[in-house]
C-alpha cells in the first residue's frame, strides 16, 4: 500500500509525524506499506525552522509542490495543478489530508478526481460560521472523504449529522497528542529560562488575524493580562508581524513594569513544549496549544468564543474568554492564584491515534 500524506503548513507536520512513524513501524514488522510526505510549500519556507524535522524525528518531505501564494483562491488552483501532476506520476492507494487549509481542500479535490481513496485527519470540526474560509474548506473536505478520522464523539456526531455514512467515520483520538506523548522526555529547556522559576510564569501566544486587526482591543487585553497577573511574568514567543504589533502595543504602556511581559523569539517544537509544560498557565488563541494543555493538565485560556474541540472546555483544562479584556483579566487572576478547575483526558486522547489510523488503512 502506498500512502501519500499531504501537509499544507508547519502545524500539519506535528500532526502527521506520528503517522509517518507508525507506517515505518508497520513496514519494519513486514507489512507491505510505504509513505510519501508531500508539502504544498517550498523547501525554504521561513515557518519551517531548521530543527523541525529533527525535533519530530521524521525525515523532511520527499516532495515539495513549491506553491507560495498569499491569495487563497490562487493558492488553491496552483496546489490542485501541482498535486494532480504528482498523482499522475506516482502510484498512490490513499491520500491523507490534514485539518482545513486551502491547500488541504485543493489536495482533497484532486485526489477524488483521480479516483483515489481520501482520508481526512481531524474531520468533523466546525465553527458553524460559514463566513470563515476554513469552515468552507472543512465542509468540502469532509464531504469528499472516504475515511473521516475524528478526535472525539462531538466531531463524529457532526460528520454523521451532515450525512456521512457511519462506516466512514472513525473516532481515533487526537493525533496532536501522539507527538506530545512521544516527545515528553525529549523536551528541551530554552536557554533564557534559566532566569525564571518553573510554575512561576505564564505563556502567551497569538496568531489570529482578527485579534491583530482590532489593535485597540488587543491593547486592552494585554493590559488586563499584565494587571491581573499580579507581577507574575508573562513570556510571549512570537514571530514576524505579530511580534511587531505586540511590541508596538507594549511601547504604549509606560506603566509596564520591567519583566512583566517579555517578548522572546519563536521557539522550535521541543523548546516551546518545555516552556508550556512548566508554566503556571497558558493564554493563547491556538486550538492546538489548548489541546496540548488539556493533555498536560495545564490551565489554559483561549482568546476565542469557540473551539473546534469543545472537549478541551467540557472535560479538559481550557476556558474560552472570547475577546473580552475584563473576562480575560478575571481568568488570569484565577490562573495565577491556583484556583483553576481540574481537567481530565477526553476519550482516546491517549497518544495512540496514529496506530489506530494505520491499522484502519491496512484493513481497508
Amino acid at each position: 500500500m502506498n500512502i501519500c500524506i499531504v501537509a499544507g503548513a508547519r502545524p500539519n507536520f506535528i500532526k502527521v509525524a506520528p503517522i509517518v512513524r507508525a507506517v515505518e513501524n508497520a513496514r519494519a514488522h513486514g507489512r507491505d506499506v510505504s509513505y510519501t510526505l508531500v508539502f504544498a510549500g517550498a523547501e525554504d519556507d521561513p515557518t519551517l525552522e531548521p530543527s523541525l524535522f529533527q525535533d519530530l524525528q521524521i525525515a523532511p518531505p520527499q516532495v515539495y509542490l513549491n506553491v507560495v501564494c498569499e491569495n487563497l483562491n490562487e493558492l488553491t488552483g496552483q496546489v490542485m495543478s501541482a498535486f494532480e501532476h504528482y498523482l499522475q506520476e506516482n502510484k498512490t492507494d490513499v491520500v491523507i489530508v490534514v485539518d482545513d487549509l486551502a491547500s488541504t481542500m485543493a489536495a482533497a479535490i484532486v485526489t477524488k478526481k483521480q479516483g483515489i481513496r481520501l482520508a481526512h485527519l481531524v474531520a468533523g470540526t466546525r465553527s458553524f460560521d460559514i463566513s470563515m474560509p476554513k469552515e468552507i474548506n472543512r465542509l468540502v473536505i469532509d464531504g469528499l472523504s472516504d475515511l473521516l478520522f475524528t478526535a472525539g464523539m462531538g466531531a463524529s456526531s457532526i460528520a454523521a449529522r451532515e450525512g456521512a455514512e457511519l462506516s466512514k467515520i472513525y473516532m481515533v483520538g487526537n493525533i496532536l497528542l501522539d507527538t506530545l506523548r512521544f516527545n515528553l522526555n525529549r523536551l528541551r529547556k530554552p536557554a533564557f529560562m534559566e532566569a525564571y522559576r518553573e510554575r512561576e510564569y505564564l505563556v502567551f501566544t497569538l496568531n489570529r488575524r482578527a485579534l491583530l486587526a482590532h489593535r485597540d482591543n488587543l491593547c486592552r487585553m494585554i493590559h488586563s493580562m499584565v494587571q491581573h497577573a499580579g507581577g507574575m511574568p508573562i513570556i510571549a514567543p512570537l514571530r514576524g508581524k505579530t511580534a511587531q504589533v505586540v511590541e508596538e502595543i507594549l511601547a504604549q504602556m509606560p506603566d509596564l513594569q520591567p519583566g512583566a511581559f517579555t517578548l522572546v523569539p519563536s521557539l522550535g517544537y521541543l523548546e516551546f513544549g518545555w516552556l508550556t509544560a512548566h508554566a503556571r498557565g497558558i493564554i493563547t488563541d491556538s486550538g492546538n496549544v489548548a489541546e496540548e494543555a488539556t493533555f498536560l493538565g495545564m490551565p489554559c485560556i483561549t482568546l476565542n468564543s469557540y473551539t473546534e474541540h469543545i472537549d478541551t472546555v467540557k472535560i479538559g483544562t481550557n476556558e474560552l474568554v472570547g475577546e473580552d479584556p475584563e473576562l480575560l483579566g478575571q481568568m488570569v487572576e484565577k490562573m495565577v492564584q491556583g484556583q483553576w478547575k481540574t481537567g481530565a483526558l477526553p476519550p482516546r486522547w491517549d497518544g495512540r491515534t496514529a496506530e489506530r489510523i494505520v491499522q484502519i488503512l491496512m484493513e481497508g
